[in-house]
Parts: structure tokens; sequence; C-alpha cells
């Protein structure tokens, strides 16, 4: 689903009036500003999966915080912004469809805080294993359907209950719920949990504690919420496994100007191509 349609960042002429119009000189910046005039970079459009690609300090990250800022976006953790953010983003204009819930802007301190809270969750859980070996038993022998994204946790677990003896999944399970989870493993919960349907989301750099595993699987969520349950993303990151997101549009913004391109084309992907290649014997 398409929203958020198109997004206007603030003109060469206006950013020229705002330094015009600068007097004092205490500033060491004026931070959002002369980042995207350089890049020829005014205008963008959208789809229901759009990503910011480049290098460290491209920019990437404060289009998110923009456009999040403009769209009045929720957020759990706190950010910085500079003297002249809210400036610039009232030079910003926005054509969206209503429809949407609610917009949300996720980064890479929401994920750390939620790690570290799991992390200190008392570790005296109280899980019974014959009820989880009932539990297992009704899942097993349970007609499930899906029906909306509060369900894809529960469908994981009856697709486990199906593939495993009861053993394996009252072994697991209890695992599960002591805080003895990996980090990726807490991140790709946080994302699962945190997103429902008919929203925005924008990412920031999302594969942060992600093995190459569950970037796969946070990948797959997206573009399902995406497909079927009516989610825009408009995520930045460099990692080759999201970019590979099926009809993707994706922005270069190492380039000068910033253009569209495939996935393969990139040359962060290009690097790990070429990587792999050079040691294709090894394989």
């Amino acid at each position: 689903m398409v929203y958020l349609e198109e997004f206007e960042l603030p003109s060469y002429e206006f950013e020229c009036r705002f330094f015009g119009g600068q007097k004092r000189t205490c500033y060491d910046t004026f931070y959002p500003f002369d980042i995207f005039p350089e890049k020829d970079l005014e205008e963008l459009s959208f789809e229901p999966i759009t990503i910011f690609y480049g290098s460290n300090g491209s920019g990437k990250t404060t289009l998110i915080n923009v456009i999040a800022e403009h769209l009045s976006a929720s957020r759990d953790a706190a950010y910085n912004k500079s003297n002249f953010f809210d400036l610039y983003v009232a030079g910003c204009r926005a054509r969206w469809q209503y429809g949407y819930q609610d917009s949300t802007v996720i980064t890479s301190d929401d994920v750390f805080d939620y790690i570290f809270n799991v992390r200190n969750i008392n570790d005296g859980v109280d899980v019974k294993r014959d009820d989880l070996l009932e539990e297992y038993l009704d899942l097993k022998h349970t007609h499930f359907q899906m029906r909306s994204l509060d369900d894809y946790e529960q469908l994981k677990k009856v697709n486990q209950a199906r593939r495993q003896s009861g053993s394996q999944f009252v072994r697991k399970n209890l695992m599960k719920n002591i805080p003895e989870k990996s980090n990726g493993e807490s991140a790709l919960m946080y994302f699962t949990n945190k997103i429902q349907e008919n929203q925005i989301y924008l990412l920031d750099e999302p594969e942060n504690s992600l093995s190459a595993e569950y970037q796969q699987e946070l990948l797959q969520f997206i573009e399902d919420s995406a497909r079927f349950f009516n989610c825009q993303f408009i995520i930045a990151t460099h990692s080759p496994f999201l970019l590979a997101a099926k009809h993707a549009k994706i922005y270069d913004l190492d380039a000068k100007p910033v253009v569209v391109k495939r996935w393969t084309e990139l040359e962060n992907v290009r690097r790990y191509f070429d990587f792999f290649m050079a040691h294709a014997e090894e394989f």
C-alpha cells in the first residue's frame, strides 16, 4: 500500500534564502541544511517498500528523521534535533493518501533499548512443562487461519508445533521464555511485535543486531506486511539482504545526482559479489 506518495525537500532557493538571512556566526553547523542540494535531490516518490541506500554520512538517516518529523511519526527513543531542524522540516511538502492509522519510526536505539530490557527481566520465569505440552497438542491439531498481523507469531508457533515432536517443542519454548535470547532473536521479535497493519513504518538500519538469517526473516516479514497487511515501509539500509526486497524502489544517496537503481547495481552489493567471486573456488 502506498500512503505517502511524494515528498519534497526544501528547494535550493529556500536554502539560499535561509543562509542569506543568517546574521549570527556562533553555529558550527546548520544541519540538516546544505546536505541535499549538492546531491540534486528535491523530490522523492514512494512505493510500498522504498529504500534509501548510501554509505555513512550519505544522508539516509537524515531523510528518515525529516520525513518522520513531517509526518509526526511516533517514536520510542528520543533523538537530538539541531537548532534548525524544525525550520528545515517546515520547508518540506508531502502528498499522501489518507487511510493509514499511524506512522512510526524505528531506530537502532529502539531495538537496543528493547534488547537491554529483555536481558534485565527477572530470571525467575515461571514456565510449566505440562502447560507447554498441552499447548503443543492444541497447536498441532488446530485449524488455524491467519487473519491479521496480530496472528503472525501464532502462525509461527503452529508451524513450529507441526514440525517438531512434543519434547522438542517444550524444550525450545522453555528456553524461549527465559531471558537468554540472542540479540538477534530479541531484535527480530521487537519488529514482529511492533509492526501492525495499515501503517507507515520508517526503519533506520534495521539490520543492526541481526544475523544474515534473521535479516532474511525480517525481509520476509516486511514483504508480507506490505503485500497482505497494507503497510508502507521507508527503510535506510546498506544490507544486501534488505536491498534485495522484491519490487523495492531504491534511491542511491551516494550518487550525484541521486538516482534510482536496482539493488545489483549498488556499490556495496557489488563489493560483496566481487569478494565471493574472488573466493569462488573455496566454496
